[in-house]
């Protein structure tokens, strides 16, 4: 067995042992218990969800990088959001942009809007725009939160509080996996937490905008991403694997896979 088994054994059994922990705190006591263990990032895309967690790592002055991933083809209203919430809560959101020869390469290989005539063509534009960003947002990172949620979708439905991303070789955590869009809704209101103007418009899941619709009476949250295709389990390859997923996958560093078990024994 060599060392990357063992430190992928090590760090499943680490998620395992998070998870089960997690499920009886709240979310400030989620976010400060994984904080705890090493370099995290959570990388929001001002959706509703994301907004929660941002206000509650501002609020707590957690020790948790903000990121978002700049695709160049966000809603205003998404770009307007970030400066927003920076000012609310007195953080920084860090801005990851896809390079302009990637989104040069694509253009010139399918077209500017290419990714509306093959699911190949609009797996290469979330690669450029959304995977290669990601990975050096992640880059060095130990724990990857993120603002996924059961309810989102069927492909969602069983959401653990924590699991081991072996593409990227970090502990994922989603500390809303548990909560429904009432709780959010309440939360949001409750708090006064600033959200995007889209989601009154019938948007509760918000990308791209060549790539997002409003939903219609009684779809499913996530219908109005990638709209023009068929696979009601659609995704960019974010959080499940896509053909293309190897090149997100943040570099190893044996000694971070180390230093963040160690810190979490104290919760074994």
């Amino acid at each position: 067995m060599t060392f990357q088994d063992v430190a992928r054994l090590d760090h499943q059994a680490l998620a395992a042992n998070l998870d089960t922990r997690l499920a009886g705190l709240d979310l400030a006591g989620r976010l400060s218990l994984v904080a705890g263990l090493g370099r995290a990032v959570f990388t929001t895309s001002l959706g509703i969800e994301d907004q929660v967690i941002t206000a509650a790592i501002g609020t707590h002055r957690l020790p948790i990088e903000v990121s978002t991933l700049e695709t160049g083809r966000l809603f205003r209203e998404t770009v307007d959001l970030i400066a927003e919430t920076e000012a609310r809560y007195d953080l920084e959101i860090i801005r990851f942009y896809p390079t302009k020869d990637d989104v040069d390469a694509f253009v010139e290989t399918y077209g500017i809007n290419g990714f509306y005539d093959s699911v190949e063509a609009r797996h290469a534009c979330c690669r450029v725009r959304k995977l290669v960003p990601l990975a050096q947002a992640l880059s060095g990172a130990e724990i990857w939160i993120t603002g996924l949620r059961r309810g989102q979708s069927g492909n969602r439905a069983t959401t653990p509080f924590a699991e081991f991303d072996a593409e990227r070789n970090l502990i994922k955590i989603n500390p809303l996996a548990d909560w429904d869009i009432d709780r959010i809704n309440a939360h949001v209101a409750a708090e006064h937490i600033p959200i995007n103007p889209l989601h009154a418009r019938g948007y509760p899941s918000i990308g791209c905008e060549p790539c997002t619709r409003a939903i219609k009476p009684g779809e499913p949250e996530r219908a109005g991403r990638w709209w023009w295709e068929n696979d009601e389990k659609r995704e960019c390859g974010l959080h499940v694997s896509e053909s293309h997923a190897s090149d997100a996958q943040a570099s190893e560093d044996p000694a971070a896979r180390s230093s963040v078990i160690q810190r979490a024994s104290a919760i074994r």
